[in-house]
């Protein structure tokens, strides 16, 4: 009998951390960076994707060079991330949808942008990476110098 309750003991610990772990590892909140891809061969720009999972909730902000926006449409199912962004576009508005596999402190997945003038969407690869709680912040630009004064 007690070998029974030694096992049954072994098998529900063994259990109770394994759920713990896929608990964690399943996480995507936290600091998220990538190079957006710039537009005819030209050099992609940083972003920024800060994400928050709490009670089943996804929220965020996608920054980059035009600011922050509050991110939509966002879910996170498994091991899946999506979600959306709209931004003005002159007078229209234009949305990408993210979509992404989460594998510990990368996503990676698709960008799905509408095509120029009304042609068809294209698809973007993105793999996007979780900053360490350790990381420093990128440094802010330098300021330019003071334009010399004629007194």
């Amino acid at each position: 009998m007690k070998i029974r309750s030694l096992r049954t003991l072994a098998t529900t610990l063994a259990a109770v951390c394994f759920l713990t772990v896929a608990a964690f590892a399943g996480d995507p909140t936290g600091n998220w960076t990538w190079t957006q891809p710039g537009r005819g061969g030209n050099p992609g720009r940083p972003a920024k994707l800060t994400l928050a999972l709490k009670d089943g909730a996804l929220t965020g902000t996608l920054s980059g060079h035009k600011g922050g926006t509050a991110i939509g449409d966002a879910s996170f199912t498994g091991d899946m991330v999506a979600f959306s962004v709209t931004r003005p576009m002159g007078e229209n508005t234009m949305t990408s949808k993210y979509s992404g596999k989460l594998d510990g402190d990368t996503i990676t997945g698709t960008i799905v942008v509408p095509g120029r003038d009304g042609g068809d969407p294209r698809t973007i690869p993105w793999t996007a990476t979780r900053a360490k709680a350790g990381d420093a912040p990128a440094a802010a630009p330098a300021a330019a110098p003071a334009p010399a004064s004629s007194t």
